[in-house]
């Protein structure tokens, strides 16, 4: 096992070398560059039509909402990367991790957009009105045939990309940590048994399809986020002294790196911070990894545009707003000083000091439902990918293996399980920004006929 465990490591830092850094951020700048920087200022129409009726074009056979599509979407981003992610990133990277993953937002955003309206404006239409979308049929129906290559690349990479192992690995340390634990219950088959419960769980959700990922994805993260948001607010106000301080370190540390625990990189501690940043930024809102065009891929908005904007909201709400919260709590409870640990156990310390008695019970509802969320929204990824690589017909039985998988994060190491996800998301990331790149100017072009 250690030696696996070595070998994904290293395969997660070769992926997310460079040329991947390159790709994710210097695309994202050109995104922006070519488009003017429009999407951002479309950050308060985006925000308005969201709960607009009127732009779409009807319930469809397999279509969903353009809200379900967000909520779907955010479901899946929205997980254990903000509240393990962050302090994992914290943890090795001090709070200068933050700035970058700020960052990786920002370019997010445009990325996003870019990314989701070809989702739209490329999927794929049957006889029966069911649609696909996605960066696989973008690739194929936008470049044309001859890059079917690079779209099967795609697939091939999203079916381990798509696997839940992280946020299961999280969700069993969490309950370890929270549940077992203190009542001396944490045995030697614990994460056996929690990965057969997540396991039903998951099941009685995801067999059900998409309309109904949908639609509990709708009920979730609203939910979800108004109670991190009341939970992190309680630390706050009883550290609020500490906040400005912690905000300076963010922007000092950004370019001036003195708690960096991790490799340098392009030989210095700030590529490596930098690196740190952007990867956990990217593993946060993915943006450009491709995942969120499926979902954005099956909405009913009739105008590719307007999709494009509605999802160009996931990385601000992920990254700049839900990352931003876990990342204060962190820092102004001073664990990410005073504790060895990482992952969800460090954000759980940090809620044990800024909500003494019940901080933990509180995050363990987070958690909960941050990850079961997720669960519940990957496996329709892993579906398209099947779907697109074997026909859609065949596309349910990807299900069968990301339910045993479920049952492999709960009994693995953490350092695997986010190397192992962090790899292939880096695969998929080189053939949907690549695509995005080269057919950037279609999206330009709609931008300057369309009127929003």
């Amino acid at each position: 096992m250690e030696s696996l465990d070595r070998l994904i490591e290293n395969f997660a830092s070769y992926a997310w070398g460079l040329p991947l850094l390159i790709l994710l951020t210097g695309g994202g700048i050109f995104l922006g560059l070519v488009s003017g920087f429009k999407p951002l200022f479309l950050f308060n129409k985006a925000l308005k039509q969201l709960f607009t009726k009127g732009n779409q074009d009807g319930e469809g056979n397999n279509t969903i909402s353009p809200i379900q599509a967000l909520a779907t979407a955010l479901a899946s981003t929205i997980g254990m990367g903000n509240i393990a992610g962050v302090a994992v990133a914290i943890s090795i990277g001090g709070p200068g991790a933050i700035f970058w993953m700020w960052v990786s937002g920002i370019i997010g955003m445009g990325t996003k957009f870019f990314t989701c309206t070809l989702a739209v404006m490329y999927r794929k239409k049957y006889e029966n009105g069911e649609v696909d979308g996605g960066p696989m049929y973008y690739i194929e129906e936008g470049l044309g045939k001859k890059w079917k290559p690079l779209a099967v690349f795609f697939a091939l990479a999203g079916l381990i990309g798509a696997l839940p192992v992280f946020n299961v690995n999280q969700l069993t340390q969490a309950t370890k940590d929270i549940i077992l634990q203190p009542f001396g219950w944490n045995g030697d088959y614990s994460g056996l048994f929690i990965g057969i419960l997540l396991t039903f769980l998951t099941a009685f959700v995801i067999l059900g399809g998409l309309k109904r990922i949908g639609a509990i994805s709708e009920k979730l993260v609203p939910f979800m986020v108004g109670l991190y948001f009341i939970c992190v607010l309680i630390i706050l106000v009883t550290h609020y002294t500490e906040i400005p301080n912690m905000f300076r370190l963010i922007f000092t540390e950004a370019f001036n790196p003195q708690y960096y625990k991790g490799e340098p990189f392009l030989g210095g501690m700030l590529g490596g911070l930098i690196l740190i940043g952007i990867r956990r930024g990217a593993f946060s809102n993915e943006a450009g990894i491709g995942t969120a065009p499926m979902a954005h891929g099956a909405s009913s908005q009739k105008e590719p545009l307007r999709e494009g904007m509605s999802a160009m909201l996931g990385p601000f709400f992920d990254t700049i707003v839900v990352c931003t919260l876990t990342a204060l709590a962190l820092l102004v409870t001073g664990v990410w000083e005073t504790s060895s640990k990482s992952g969800v156990s460090l954000t759980n310390q940090a809620f044990e000091l800024g909500i003494p008695y019940v901080g933990s019970i509180l995050l363990m509802m987070c958690i909960a439902v941050f990850s079961l969320s997720s669960l519940f929204t990957f496996s329709y990824y892993g579906t398209k990918c099947t779907g697109y690589l074997m026909g859609r017909k065949y596309a349910h039985y990807y299900n069968y293996p990301y339910l045993a998988s479920i049952l492999i994060g709960a009994t693995t190491s953490l350092n695997m399980m986010i190397n192992l996800i962090d790899g292939f998301y880096a695969l998929m990331a080189i053939p949907t920004m690549t695509a995005t790149i080269l057919l950037a100017p279609k999206v330009v072009q709609r931008l300057k006929e369309v009127k929003l």
